[in-house]
Protein backbone atom coordinates (compact mmCIF):
# COMPACT_ATOMS: atom_id res chain seq x y z
CA UNK A 1 0.00 0.00 0.00
CA UNK A 2 1.40 3.40 -0.97
CA UNK A 3 1.11 6.38 1.26
CA UNK A 4 1.76 10.18 1.09
CA UNK A 5 4.32 11.62 3.13
CA UNK A 6 5.82 15.27 3.68
CA UNK A 7 9.31 16.22 4.63
CA UNK A 8 10.74 19.21 5.71
CA UNK A 9 14.59 20.12 4.65
CA UNK A 10 16.66 23.16 5.96
CA UNK A 11 20.01 23.67 6.05
CA UNK A 12 22.46 26.94 6.96
CA UNK A 13 26.09 25.61 7.15
CA UNK A 14 28.40 25.37 4.20
CA UNK A 15 26.28 26.39 0.70
CA UNK A 16 22.70 25.62 2.12
CA UNK A 17 20.98 26.45 -1.11
CA UNK A 18 22.66 23.19 -3.26
CA UNK A 19 22.90 21.21 0.21
CA UNK A 20 19.24 21.39 0.22
CA UNK A 21 19.01 20.87 -4.03
CA UNK A 22 21.28 17.77 -3.57
CA UNK A 23 19.14 16.31 -0.81
CA UNK A 24 16.09 16.69 -2.47
CA UNK A 25 17.61 14.16 -5.16
CA UNK A 26 18.15 11.97 -2.36
CA UNK A 27 14.98 11.90 -1.68
CA UNK A 28 13.97 11.19 -4.94
CA UNK A 29 16.28 7.98 -5.07
CA UNK A 30 14.91 6.47 -1.80
CA UNK A 31 13.88 3.10 -2.24
CA UNK A 32 10.37 2.12 -2.33
CA UNK A 33 10.00 6.06 -2.51
CA UNK A 34 8.63 8.50 -5.62
CA UNK A 35 9.15 12.49 -5.16
CA UNK A 36 5.73 13.76 -6.09
CA UNK A 37 6.39 17.17 -5.21
CA UNK A 38 8.18 19.61 -4.25
CA UNK A 39 8.28 23.21 -3.05
CA UNK A 40 10.33 26.44 -4.08
CA UNK A 41 13.42 27.21 -1.30
CA UNK A 42 12.72 29.84 1.19
CA UNK A 43 15.20 31.53 3.27
CA UNK A 44 14.10 31.80 6.97
CA UNK A 45 16.04 33.28 10.17
CA UNK A 46 16.83 30.35 12.72
CA UNK A 47 14.38 30.07 15.35
CA UNK A 48 15.87 29.42 19.17
CA UNK A 49 19.62 30.14 18.83
CA UNK A 50 20.42 33.22 17.67
CA UNK A 51 24.05 34.11 15.75
CA UNK A 52 23.97 31.88 13.39
CA UNK A 53 22.99 31.96 9.29
CA UNK A 54 19.75 32.17 7.88
CA UNK A 55 18.14 28.55 6.75
CA UNK A 56 17.25 27.56 3.24
CA UNK A 57 14.06 25.76 3.76
CA UNK A 58 11.69 23.04 1.37
CA UNK A 59 9.63 20.98 1.72
CA UNK A 60 8.82 17.65 -0.26
CA UNK A 61 6.00 15.06 -0.76
CA UNK A 62 6.75 11.25 -1.40
CA UNK A 63 4.54 8.69 -2.46
CA UNK A 64 6.11 5.56 -0.59
CA UNK A 65 5.72 2.22 0.76
CA UNK A 66 8.05 2.23 3.78
CA UNK A 67 5.90 2.39 7.20
CA UNK A 68 6.85 5.74 9.18
CA UNK A 69 9.60 4.45 10.99
CA UNK A 70 11.99 3.17 8.21
CA UNK A 71 10.76 6.07 6.56
CA UNK A 72 12.22 8.01 9.47
CA UNK A 73 15.46 6.01 9.59
CA UNK A 74 16.38 6.45 5.60
CA UNK A 75 15.77 10.42 6.40
CA UNK A 76 18.90 10.51 9.25
CA UNK A 77 20.78 8.24 7.03
CA UNK A 78 20.41 10.83 4.35
CA UNK A 79 21.12 13.64 7.00
CA UNK A 80 24.57 11.70 8.24
CA UNK A 81 25.59 11.38 4.40
CA UNK A 82 25.27 15.34 4.75
CA UNK A 83 27.49 15.43 7.80
CA UNK A 84 24.79 16.02 9.77
CA UNK A 85 25.91 16.11 13.77
CA UNK A 86 23.44 16.75 16.02
CA UNK A 87 25.20 18.79 18.69
CA UNK A 88 22.98 21.40 20.21
CA UNK A 89 19.21 21.47 19.75
CA UNK A 90 18.26 24.29 17.20
CA UNK A 91 21.98 24.89 16.64
CA UNK A 92 23.66 25.22 12.88
CA UNK A 93 23.43 21.99 10.57
CA UNK A 94 24.60 20.70 7.46
CA UNK A 95 20.90 19.05 6.86
CA UNK A 96 18.06 18.64 8.58
CA UNK A 97 15.18 15.79 7.63
CA UNK A 98 11.78 16.33 9.77
CA UNK A 99 8.99 13.80 8.92
CA UNK A 100 6.29 16.00 8.73
CA UNK A 101 3.16 13.66 8.07
CA UNK A 102 2.46 10.20 7.31
CA UNK A 103 -1.08 9.93 6.00
CA UNK A 104 -3.08 11.47 8.55
CA UNK A 105 -1.35 9.25 10.64
CA UNK A 106 -0.82 10.16 14.40
CA UNK A 107 2.28 8.74 16.84
CA UNK A 108 3.43 9.75 20.05
CA UNK A 109 6.67 8.01 20.86
CA UNK A 110 10.42 8.24 21.71
CA UNK A 111 11.27 7.79 18.01
CA UNK A 112 8.57 9.40 16.33
CA UNK A 113 6.14 11.99 16.84
CA UNK A 114 3.25 12.48 14.09
CA UNK A 115 2.21 15.14 13.22
CA UNK A 116 5.17 17.29 13.76
CA UNK A 117 4.35 18.69 16.80
CA UNK A 118 5.61 22.05 15.71
CA UNK A 119 4.55 22.23 12.05
CA UNK A 120 1.63 24.31 12.29
CA UNK A 121 4.09 27.30 14.06
CA UNK A 122 6.74 27.86 11.83
CA UNK A 123 6.42 29.56 8.33
CA UNK A 124 9.74 27.75 7.00
CA UNK A 125 7.06 24.70 7.47
CA UNK A 126 3.83 26.04 6.80
CA UNK A 127 4.68 28.11 3.62
CA UNK A 128 6.28 25.55 1.60
CA UNK A 129 3.88 23.18 2.69
CA UNK A 130 1.21 25.13 1.78
CA UNK A 131 2.89 25.62 -1.85
CA UNK A 132 2.45 22.36 -3.01
CA UNK A 133 -0.50 20.94 -0.82
CA UNK A 134 -2.45 23.92 0.75
CA UNK A 135 -5.62 21.51 1.19
CA UNK A 136 -3.33 19.01 3.03
CA UNK A 137 -5.06 18.38 6.61
CA UNK A 138 -2.91 18.07 9.68
CA UNK A 139 -4.67 15.52 12.22
CA UNK A 140 -6.47 17.27 15.08
CA UNK A 141 -5.61 20.69 13.54
CA UNK A 142 -7.06 21.75 10.20
CA UNK A 143 -5.71 22.34 6.72
CA UNK A 144 -1.97 23.78 5.70
CA UNK A 145 -3.39 26.99 4.50
CA UNK A 146 -5.81 27.61 7.29
CA UNK A 147 -2.33 27.87 9.55
CA UNK A 148 -0.70 30.90 7.19
CA UNK A 149 -2.32 33.69 9.06
CA UNK A 150 -0.79 32.39 12.25
CA UNK A 151 2.86 32.26 10.74
CA UNK A 152 2.42 35.43 9.08
CA UNK A 153 4.46 37.80 11.13
CA UNK A 154 7.44 35.20 10.41
CA UNK A 155 10.14 36.81 7.83
CA UNK A 156 10.25 33.85 4.91
CA UNK A 157 11.85 34.76 1.53
CA UNK A 158 10.87 32.75 -1.55
CA UNK A 159 13.68 32.65 -3.91
CA UNK A 160 13.37 32.32 -7.15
Amino acid sequence: MSHTAYVALGANLDDPEATVRAAIDALATLPQARLVARSSLYRTAPVGLAGQPDFINAVVALDCTLDPDALLDALFAIERRFGRIRAEKNGPRTLDLDLLLYDDLVRDTAHLHLPHPRLHLRAFVVAPLAEIAPQCRIPGRGSVAAWLPAVANQHIERLP
